[in-house]
């Protein structure tokens, strides 16, 4: 018996279909933006003053997203129909909009999750 013939096995002893497809990775299955989204993004800027939105595209893990960050660098991020949708939410609330993949995102978001988690020391 050779090396590789450890690894090898019987057609008795083979997966059956089902079985072998439970290991495949395909597309990640995203949820979709709803609602409750949108409720929260509509409280979030009523409650807040000097935000700018970032839209974020669509990669594999998640769908296309707005992030709203406020004056003082707080700071929320939900899921959202489409990027025309995102500005035009923004839009609608006079929020200057961004598409993040072009200008990132601001210091201002960096330096408040900074000092959040130092506060949490």
């Amino acid at each position: 018996m050779g090396w590789t013939d450890r690894f090898r096995r019987s057609p008795s002893q083979r997966m059956s279909k089902p079985a072998r497809d439970a290991f495949r990775t395909g597309s990640t299955r995203v949820r979709a933006a709803d609602a409750t989204d949108v409720e929260h993004l509509e409280s979030w800027t009523a409650e807040r003053h000097g935000i700018e939105g970032f839209v974020e595209p669509r990669t594999a893990v998640s769908d296309v997203t707005l992030l709203l960050v406020a004056h003082d660098g707080e700071w929320t991020r939900r899921r959202v129909p489409t990027v025309e949708w995102a500005h035009q939410f923004c839009n609608r609330h006079q929020i200057p909009s961004y598409d993040a993949a072009v200008v990132g995102i601001p210091q201002r978001m960096r330096d408040y999750n900074r000092r959040k988690k130092e506060q949490g020391r």
